[in-house]
């Protein structure tokens, strides 16, 4: 495998062994990784390393995984890969929930890991790389009633009112966006946010969709913006 760009890398992981061995195989393929092995360091080291992509154990010493992520949200947008020992729903939700983007559960293949950090660092260097030609307003933004995606500047207003999201918020809503009416299945959005290979749960699609009419307050048994399509997926406008 290749590198897409050398990303920053945080791995949270009270196994030490194993959090080395990540470290060192991460490392290999020319990624910058930073370790540590308990919650309260954790949150520190985000602040201080500012990582891309966070690898972050949920069973944790001191503040739990949940706990972490938690505080994370509330200063970073740095893509949350999440790890459980147990495949538990629960575990998986409840992490999502309170913002983790993706998750993998215990025991896994560092391949699989690696594929899963390269494709948010490749993601991410298409935004940082596109093209900073002047758009047009039509090209700039997507507006869906009170709702403006301006997807050169990656921000949300609702309302007139600014709304922040994390980066695979985002991407999620413009991905909607820009296929007014138009029903995008789980596993569609799964390939155009996440990556064609990923093969877990297409159903934390339905918790970040959760998660994003939360902060447009746009109830799913009264939208206004997003529309679910039970039993396939989600489309932004009614369709009427």
């Amino acid at each position: 495998m290749s590198v897409v760009r050398a990303g920053r890398v945080l791995v949270v992981e009270d196994e030490v062994t194993l959090a080395r061995v990540v470290e060192k195989y991460l490392r290999k393929f020319g990624l910058e990784v930073s370790v540590c092995h308990d919650g309260a360091d954790a949150v520190e080291a985000v602040r201080a390393f500012t990582p891309d992509v966070l690898v972050l154990d949920l069973g944790l010493p001191g503040l739990d995984g949940i706990e972490v992520c938690r505080r994370v949200r509330t200063f970073s947008d740095c893509h949350v890969l999440m790890l459980t020992a147990r495949d538990d729903e629960v575990d998986k939700v409840v992490g999502l929930s309170v913002g983790a983007d993706d998750y993998m559960t215990k025991p896994f293949s560092q391949r699989e890991l690696l594929a899963r950090v390269q494709a948010r660092l490749r993601r991410i260097h298409q935004l940082d790389s596109a093209p900073r030609a002047e758009p047009t307003s039509s090209d700039r933004t997507v507006t869906i009633g009170d709702l403006v995606v301006d997807r050169a500047a990656r921000q949300v207003h609702v309302d007139g009112e600014p709304v922040p999201f994390t980066r695979i918020e985002f991407d999620l809503l413009t991905a909607l966006a820009e296929h007014p009416l138009q029903v995008l299945s789980r596993r569609q959005l799964v390939d155009m946010i996440w990556n064609a290979q990923w093969n877990g749960d297409e159903h934390l699609v339905d918790v970040h969709i959760g998660r994003i009419r939360k902060k447009l307050n746009d109830p799913a048994a009264a939208p206004r913006f997003i529309h679910t399509a039970r039993g396939v997926g989600y489309r932004i406008g009614d369709g009427r």
